[in-house]
C-alpha cells in the first residue's frame, strides 16, 4: 500500500501550540492578549506538565493551545498527549519541547488506532511539520511503527505463521525485496530446532528469509522471534501468563518494521531479514523436557523447558545468518521475564560483547527515545548452561541470571558475526503513555534504524 504524507505542508491558517512550563509562565500570561488571558485565568490553567488550555481569539475562534511541560529537559514525546486532546482541526507546534523531529513524531505515533475489530475514532487534529522537520521521514518511520503494532495487536487465531509470511511477502513486493521461506521436510533437515518447537501446531512451522539491497555492500542481519502464541508447551504456563502471549512474536514485529524503515530510505547495506515463526502448542508430537535436539550449527541441545522454546528458534536462524559472517547482526526477542524484573516493561535490555556498539547503541537510543539498557554478558554463567548428556541445555535450571543465559546460550550460535547484539524486549505498552498509546509497541525498531541510518547515511 503506498504510504501518504500526513504531517501537512505550512499553512497560515495553523492554530499555534505553545508549550510553557511553570517558570516561563508568568511571562506568558503577561503577554497573552487580554480576551485570551482571561480565558487562562478563569480556566484556572496551570503549567504542568500534560495540562492544556484552549484560548479564544476576537471572533471567539480557537486561536491559541497552551501545553503545559516539565521545566528544564521535558519529555521528547509529550506533545503526543495532544492529538486526543484537541479538536478538530490543523495545528503547528510553536516551540516544540526538545527535539522538533522528536515531538512530530510523538504526534503520528499518538494517532495509531488499532481498529480491526472495532471501529476507533480517528483523530481529527492534524499537526503541520516543524521548520526543517522531513516530514517525510518521519512519515515512513511512523507507517513501519503502525504496521509493526498492527502485527503485535492481531490475536493469534488470526496470525499465525502464515500470516508472518504474508505480511513479509507484501513488505518485500513493495521496496523490491527477495523472500524465501523454508518450510517441510527442508526445515526438518536444516532448521531442527524451528521444526521441533512448531510440530505439534497445525499452522506449520517455517523460516522466512527476505534480503534486498547491493549484493557488495555492508551485511547488516536482522533476526525477529516469531512465535506467534506461547503455550509454554508441555511445560505449559498458567492461565494468566498465557493471556499476552500473542505478543510472542513482537521480535517479528520489530524486525518487519526497522526493516521497512531502512529500505524506505534506501540505506545503502545489503539487508537480510530472517524470522523463525512457529506456535508452540500441545498436541502428542510436541517436544518434550528432557529431549535432546540437534541443531542446525551442529550443536546438541538438551531440552530442560519447553517454555523456553525462542531462544530455539533463534538458534537456528542465527546459525543460518553466521554464515555470511555479517557485520552487524542484532536480534529482537520477547525472551525472558527475568529482562521485565530486572528493568521494566519500558526498557529492553540489550546484550553485545562490543563495548563502542554498546556505548552507541545506548547513546542513539536516547537521542531517538526508543532507549536501552546494557546488561552483562556474563561468561562464567555459562556453565550453568551445561547438560550431562548434550553439549547444552536450553535452560539453566536455576533462578539466577535468567535474562544473561538465555543471551549466552545464543551467543554460541553467532560466533562468526563481527558484532552481535541481542535485544530481549517486552513488545507492549502496559498503558498509554504520550506517543505510545496501549498495546503492542516495536521497540527498539527506530533505534536500530537510527544507528544504521547514522553509520551507513542515505544513498546519494
Amino acid at each position: 500500500m503506498p504510504r501518504v504524507t500526513t504531517l501537512l505542508p505550512a499553512t497560515e491558517d495553523a492554530i499555534p501550540i505553545r508549550c510553557v512550563d511553570a517558570a516561563g509562565w508568568p511571562a506568558v500570561a503577561a503577554a497573552l492578549p487580554p480576551l485570551a488571558a482571561a480565558f487562562a485565568k478563569a480556566s484556572e490553567f496551570e503549567a504542568k506538565p500534560g495540562r492544556t488550555a484552549l484560548l479564544p481569539g476576537p471572533d471567539g475562534a480557537l486561536s491559541l493551545v497552551l501545553f503545559g511541560v516539565e521545566t528544564g529537559r521535558a519529555d521528547p514525546f509529550a506533545v503526543g498527549r495532544l492529538p486526543d486532546a484537541l479538536p478538530e482541526g490543523t495545528y503547528r507546534l510553536e516551540n516544540p519541547p526538545g527535539d522538533p523531529a522528536l515531538a512530530a513524531l510523538a504526534w503520528r505515533l499518538a494517532g495509531y488506532r488499532f481498529g480491526r475489530y472495532r471501529e476507533r475514532p480517528a483523530v481529527k487534529a492534524r499537526l503541520v511539520a516543524p521548520d526543517g522537520v522531513d516530514a517525510a521521514e518521519i512519515d515512513r518511520i511512523a507507517d513501519a511503527v503502525a504496521a509493526g503494532r498492527d502485527l503485535v495487536n492481531t490475536p493469534a487465531n488470526d496470525l499465525g505463521p502464515a500470516e508472518i509470511e504474508a505480511a513479509a511477502r507484501a513488505l518485500a513486493e513493495r521496496f523490491g525485496a527477495s523472500v524465501n521461506v523454508i518450510s517441510g521436510e527442508a526445515l526438518e533437515q536444516g532448521f531442527p530446532l524451528i521444526a521441533a518447537v512448531g510440530r505439534a501446531s497445525p499452522r506449520a512451522p517455517r523460516l522466512i528469509d527476505l534480503t534486498w539491497g547491493d549484493p557488495e555492500a555492508p551485511r547488516v542481519t536482522l533476526v525477529g522471534k516469531g512465535v506467534v502464541f506461547d503455550t509454554g508447551g508441555l511445560d505449559i504456563k498458567p492461565s494468566a501468563a498465557m493471556l499476552l502471549m500473542k505478543k510472542d512474536m513482537a521480535g517479528a514485529a520489530v524486525a518487519l518494521a526497522a526493516a521497512e524503515m531502512v529500505m524506505g530510505a534506501g540505506l545503502p547495506i545489503r539487508l537480510r531479514v530472517l524470522v523463525p515463526t512457529v506456535e508452540n502448542a500441545i498436541a502428542g508430537d510436541a517436544f518434550r523436557p528432557g529431549d535432546v535436539l540437534a541443531s542446525r550449527r551442529g550443536l546438541t541441545v538438551e531440552i530442560g523447558n519447553t517454555d523456553a522454546e525462542g531462544r530455539l528458534i533463534l538458534a537456528d536462524a542465527l546459525s543460518l545468518a553466521d554464515e555470511q559472517e555479517p557485520e552487524l547482526v542484532f536480534d529482537f526477542a520477547t525472551l525472558t521475564g527475568a529482562a521485565r524484573v530486572a528493568l521494566g516493561p519500558d526498557l529492553p535490555a540489550l546484550f553485545t560483547e562490543d563495548d563502542a556498539l554498546a556505548a552507541e547503541l545506548t547513546a542513539t537510543g536516547l537521542s531517538v527515545h526508543d532507549p536501552v539498557w546494557r546488561m552483562p554478558l556474563w561468561a562464567p554463567y555459562a556453565s550453568l548452561l551445561d547438560s550431562k548428556i548434550a553439549d547444552l541445555n536450553n535452560v539453566s535450571g536455576g533462578p539466577f541470571a535468567g535474562a544473561v543465559t538465555a543471551a549466552l546460550f545464543l551467543r554460541r550460535f553467532a560466533p562468526a558475526a563481527k558484532a552481535h547484539v541481542h535485544l530481549d524486549l517486552y513488545g507492549w505498552n502496559p498503558s498509554t503513555k504520550p506517543g505510545r498509546p496501549e498495546g503492542g509497541e516495536v521497540q527498539t525498531a527506530r533505534l536500530v534504524y537510527a544507528l544504521l541510518k547514522g553509520r551507513y547515511g542515505a544513498r546519494g
